[in-house]
């Protein structure tokens, strides 16, 4: 059982790891002690107690003015992985390897500042069980500040990335130096070493060098694609499938001879998004390729559209993106058909979508269609997405549109659908944060569902408090008195509340 001496120490380290050392001194090694007393609470161990004399069980004090004793770094290292290891065991069933040969080395000082106390609280709550499902957005906002996690939540923190690999993407800044530290010393967080820093394209990790091309894509897109060719052939294949993804920002007719070039790599991954890529780019030498036997595919007259599907997929087509063997439940001519309209420029066809779907096919009209809406997201065309949205509401086709059309669309179709799990997926597609038309529909729909089917509201809720803006709380909370939407307004609220406390 803990002791009152134990809960004592418990609270003065976590108060001191959230207040700070210049407000509630602290004897001891703060960064240690806080790791190990987290650990070892993970895995349901005693808290350790303050250094007692053999003599007495009163704890020992430093004199007023005394230096602090401060323990050897190899045993300081020594007693924070072997309890960190301690804790990956119990929670995993598997002893943790440990980097023995790192442990003598102190932690660095960090250069970042922390976060504030109340985000620091309110991130221990958040990972305690309270709206768990919003530590991925504490944990954006709180890295879009430049600062990083208290040290005692370290260890927390990184278990959650053992199972959540959505947040890992942050954590490598959170974490700080110490962060790092730590997982160059316990495997089990290992994974922390992969992600980005903020450091440099020549000093960087593929994770640092993935996010370096990023900002520099978004920000300068030509320097940014010669800087991928003059290393091009040096980069592993992982990291060139990685860094052709972020072609797709700035994407211009100056990247065609790269993406052109990049079809004949010997990455799968590699050539398949340079295809995506060059399709979406109507001048490319892919694009006339594609739209060439998309004609041959589709006769289009006045009021009949006949198709003939491909008989076979030849290496010209495989270079060009066309996969040749089906997915299971799809015949061959299909699936070559689908991908051949894809691929082919939507001004192939001459006239606008609402006219090409009224006409009339005898033949592969579904897959035809579905073409349609397979090229309306890979050329992100916001005519033919809001044309095939009519016919196939899925939540791909509103990335071709701008967040305010988004929201006019999804309003619009929750006017009109029930809560099911197409309504949800349709509104998953939606930019957050959603406004005062669209979190309207949302809060109406629930105070017309809980009248009659409240069993079907949970994850419409869930959602609505996630994506609506949260300085509408106000307008969820006056909305209506039933339990659904003030759950709504009760979420945003609490939004609300951690992105003022992580703001500057």
């Amino acid at each position: 059982m803990t002791s009152p001496a134990d809960r004592v120490h418990w609270d003065a380290l976590t108060s001191t790891a959230l207040v700070g050392t210049d407000r509630r001194p602290y004897q001891g090694d703060l960064l240690a002690d806080a790791a190990v007393e987290t650990a070892r609470r993970r895995a349901g161990r005693r808290p350790t107690p303050e250094p007692h004399t053999p003599e007495t069980s009163t704890p020992v004090r430093p004199a007023p003015g005394a230096p602090t004793p401060v323990r050897p770094a190899t045993e300081e290292g020594q007693s924070l992985i072997g309890r960190a290891a301690d804790e990956g065991e119990a929670a995993s069933g598997q002893p943790v390897p440990i980097q023995q040969a790192a442990i003598g080395r102190p932690a660095p000082e960090e250069e970042q500042a922390v976060v504030g106390r109340a985000a620091a609280g309110r991130l221990v709550r958040i990972m305690g069980g309270e709206q768990r499902r919003l530590l991925g957005e504490w944990l954006e906002a709180a890295a879009a500040t430049g600062r990083r996690v208290p040290p005692a939540v370290l260890p927390e923190l990184l278990e959650h990335g053992l199972s959540d690999r959505s947040i890992r993407a942050h954590l490598g800044r959170l974490a700080g130096r110490r962060g790092r530290w730590l997982a160059e010393r316990a495997e089990r967080w290992a994974y922390l070493l992969e992600e980005p820093t903020g450091e440099t394209w020549e000093l960087g990790s593929a994770a640092d060098r993935l996010a370096y091309l990023r900002r520099l894509r978004a920000a300068e897109p030509g320097e940014a694609r010669r800087l991928l060719e003059s290393t091009w052939e040096r980069e592993t294949p992982d990291d060139r499938a990685a860094f052709m993804a972020v072609m797709a920002a700035g994407l211009s007719m100056d990247d065609e001879p790269f993406l052109e070039a990049a079809l004949d790599d010997r990455r799968r991954e590699v050539r398949q998004e340079a295809a995506n890529l060059l399709t979406r780019l109507p001048g490319s030498r892919l694009a006339g390729r594609m739209a060439e036997r998309a004609r041959r595919c589709l006769t289009v007259g006045p009021a009949v559209i006949h198709v003939e599907a491909p008989e076979a997929c030849d290496k010209a087509m495989e270079r060009d993106g066309v996969r040749a063997k089906p997915p299971r439940g799809i015949g061959e001519r299909a699936w070559w058909l689908q991908q051949v309209i894809a691929r082919a420029p939507l001004s192939t066809w001459e006239l606008p979508p609402h006219r090409m779907l009224r006409k009339r096919m005898p033949e592969w009209h579904d897959e035809v269609r579905a073409a349609w809406v397979r090229a309306a997201v890979l050329q992100r065309d916001p005519e033919w997405a809001r044309a095939m949205f009519a016919w196939d509401p899925i939540a791909d086709l509103l990335e071709a549109l701008p967040p305010d059309e988004q929201q006019e669309l999804a309003a619009g179709f929750v006017n009109d659908h029930d809560p099911d799990g197409q309504l949800i997926m349709v509104l998953g597609g939606v930019a957050p944060c959603w406004r005062e038309r669209l979190a309207t529909a949302v809060l109406r729909k629930i105070v017309r569902v809980a009248a009659t089917q409240p069993w079907n509201l949970g994850e419409l809720v869930r959602l609505a408090g996630e994506r609506i803006d949260p300085a509408l709380a106000a307008l969820a909370e006056g909305f209506s008195p039933v339990p659904p939407v003030q759950e709504v307004a009760a979420l945003l609220r609490f939004r609300a509340d951690m992105l003022r406390e992580l703001s500057p």
